[in-house]
């Protein structure tokens, strides 16, 4: 079986393994101040540091979450807590765990405009700023989409912003472990870190929050992560998270030249096939994604087919029955039927030279029959 759906999760790493095991043998609650309690906290206290050097900030800048939902949902709902009213502005690409707050907020009274995307997917800055009004409290964007890996002007985007007092938050859930993703050059307020997505646990992430930002809990209950998230520290899950970014810190380079070199090497070979088109932008994308539509052939079925061998996702969604096209897609301005067609296939650090060989063969094997149906 070979592998190709990195974005959605990524294997542990084995190293994060062994951090992860050795935290369960501390079983200490952090906030107790004897030896048990103190050893535990020292394993936060040190992913605490990890993740902060990973992305450019100081360790009282993280928070730890339960995972990328939780921190875009601390993001957007606290800063509308602080607030109590006023205008957001995100894209019309965001992952659910963003829109889904966001039309939360827009039934409370808040107001959000969605900005559009080309036909790349990505944002236009001045689309940004002529969205921007007096009671603009906050504006998230992502830094890489999930589908088709498109990297958003985030630097450009947080200087705008910033120009303007305005927070910002960005989801680097999918940017980081694959790119160089700095807090200070992208010129945000808050940035989401989700380790399953770099090599480390699920159930854990974090949220960045520069130092002087007023955000309110949406939880409540002791005074925990300095007062945003309340509840026990999940210490297995931020050793392991922790050891992700060390390791992600030190290899990521190294990474990401190899997935540059084995994805464009299966694009290529896609590409050659008539009827497939890339979806996204050619060189402004994450190094490891890709996403194609196949003429004449539905993105489910072709990963329903490949199954057993190799996994892939497509990019559609099944609703009762019904087929529905990708919104990131229908953003970008594609028909339904072409967007039906679409699906998305993702590299990792783990990936062959073999692996894409063998893969590119099945693939083409798989639309030649289907073509031929």
């Amino acid at each position: 079986m070979i592998y190709l759906d990195y974005n959605a999760t990524t294997p542990v790493d084995p190293r994060v393994e062994v951090a992860v095991m050795n935290a369960l043998k501390e079983f200490g609650n952090p906030s107790s101040s004897h030896i048990y309690g103190r050893k535990a906290r020292l394993i936060i206290d040190g992913a605490r540091s990890s993740v902060a050097r990973l992305i450019g900030a100081r360790s009282g800048e993280i928070i730890f979450t339960s995972g990328g939902t939780e921190s875009n949902n601390l993001a957007i709902l606290g800063t509308a807590l602080r607030f109590g009213k006023g205008h957001i502005i995100s894209s019309s690409i965001e992952h659910p765990s963003v829109i889904n707050p966001l039309r939360y907020l827009e039934s409370i009274g808040f107001t959000v405009t969605y900005l559009p995307v080309n036909s790349h997917g990505m944002v236009e800055p001045d689309e940004l700023v002529n969205a921007i009004r007096k009671d603009t409290i906050l504006v998230t964007i992502m830094h890489a989409n999930n589908e088709t890996g498109v990297i958003q002007p985030i630097s450009e985007i947080g200087k705008i912003v910033q120009e303007k007092g305005i927070l910002f938050h960005t989801d680097a859930a999918q940017s980081i472990g694959k790119i160089a993703t700095s807090v200070q050059e992208l010129n945000v307020s808050m940035l989401t870190v989700v380790s399953h997505k770099f090599y480390g646990p699920k159930g854990i992430g974090a949220l960045y929050i520069k130092h002087g930002i007023d955000l309110r809990p949406i939880l409540h209950g002791a005074g925990h992560e300095m007062g945003l998230r309340p509840g026990t520290e999940n210490i297995p899950g931020i050793a392991g998270l922790g050891k992700a970014a060390e390791i992600a810190a030190s290899e990521m380079p190294v990474w990401k030249s190899k997935l540059q070199n084995l994805t464009e090497r299966l694009l290529e070979g896609l590409l050659s096939i008539e009827g497939i088109s890339l979806n996204g932008h050619r060189t402004f994308r994450l190094p490891n994604t890709i996403n194609i539509s196949i003429d004449g052939i539905e993105g489910t079925e072709l990963v329903s087919r490949l199954s057993d061998r190799v996994a892939i996702s497509a990019g559609a969604a099944c609703h009762a029955g019904k087929k529905k096209p990708s919104h990131v897609l229908k953003a970008m301005g594609l028909s339904d039927e072409r967007a039906l067609s679409s699906v998305r296939i993702s590299t990792g650090k783990d990936t062959t030279q073999e692996e894409i060989s063998q893969a590119m063969e099945i693939i083409k094997y798989e639309i030649s029959r289907l073509r031929n149906l």
